[in-house]
């Protein structure tokens, strides 16, 4: 070990959003680096920066504008030395980070697959027609709206918690999570059914902690090193390079799940219409270390079926 480990006097400092779930995941990447390194948790501080997409709730991430909505103020403290790691869940994170960062360690997946919420309903096949249902994401309101046409979809921002909150208030008469923020949270008393993968393809990397830190600092390279799990990374290598090529953000109703098979990939995507009009899919299978070069060229296939104006949303 060629490195100094952290003290209770001189803290490692992890910088994380202060949502519910952002805490459940600082948690769990101080608890993993406290066990490998046999330290107290006293030797870790966990640092609640806002971003500005928690600050602004009441308009459409599209209406704000720009990739890095949820990531780019922790940034900004880890490229100044105000905090020494960032924890992300890595499907809000760009594909590309700013210069002198860099994104390597993952921590192993969760349940990858959405869930229904309904308090009055088990599944989205017992939604009456013209039913409300809330979400703030584009890639689910798309593939609701290409599988249910028929129902009425309304902006339901705000964290995990506040999605609830409001379900319950009545704003619409269902929603989506993703499984694994409930499983996190241990929110076993949500009504809730996952849905199947082949049902509603996630997002690319859904149900995934990356952590970030500083490209020249050797320190946390070795530390973090210790809890990486490499098949997620082998997975969201693929998953990513497909959302690369396809320059996705939160504007763009892509999705996409890379899994394993012994020293297989198996890779699907899908790219769909804002208005859920249309969608285009694909799935590859080659060698683990191919995934990213297969998550390229099927992000390729998919932009010449597509068009110009496929992902047009004004």
């Amino acid at each position: 070990m060629n490195f100094n480990l952290p003290t209770p006097a001189q803290p490692l400092k992890i910088g994380t959003r202060g949502s519910p779930l952002a805490l459940a995941q600082a948690h769990e990447t101080r608890e993993r680096l406290a066990q490998s390194f046999d330290l107290p948790f006293e030797a870790f501080t966990i640092v609640v920066i806002k971003t500005t997409g928690d600050k602004i709730i009441d308009r459409p991430l599209k209406e704000i504008g720009g990739k890095g909505l949820f990531t780019r103020e922790i940034e900004a403290d880890l490229l100044s030395g105000q905090i020494d790691i960032a924890v992300h869940s890595m499907k809000d994170m760009p594909t590309l980070q700013p210069e002198g960062l860099i994104l390597d360690t993952y921590l192993p997946r969760e349940d990858v697959r959405d869930a229904f919420i309904s308090p009055t309903v088990s599944s989205l096949a017992d939604l009456a027609a013209g039913t409300v249902v809330g979400t703030s994401s584009l890639r689910r309101r798309a593939q609701l709206k290409l599988r249910r046409p028929d129902l009425e979809v309304v902006e339901f921002r705000g964290n995990l918690q506040t999605r609830l909150m409001k379900l319950e208030q009545g704003v619409a008469a269902a929603t989506f999570l993703a499984m694994a923020g409930l499983n996190r949270l241990a929110m076993d008393e949500v009504p809730k059914a996952a849905i199947e993968t082949d049902v509603m393809l996630p997002a690319v990397a859904q149900g995934a902690i990356g952590i970030e830190r500083r490209v020249d600092d050797g320190r946390m390279a070795e530390m973090l090193s210790a809890i990486h799990d490499a098949t997620t990374g082998q997975r969201l290598a693929a998953e990513r390079a497909f959302l690369l090529k396809l320059d996705g953000s939160c504007e763009t109703p892509i999705a996409g799940l890379a899994e394993l098979d012994g020293g297989a990939l198996h890779l699907r995507g899908e790219v769909l219409r804002p208005d859920g009009s249309e969608a285009i899919a694909d799935a590859v299978t080659c060698p683990i270390e191919d995934g990213a070069q297969a998550g390229t060229q099927m992000a390729q296939k998919l932009l010449d079926q597509a068009g110009p104006k496929f992902f047009d949303w004004r």
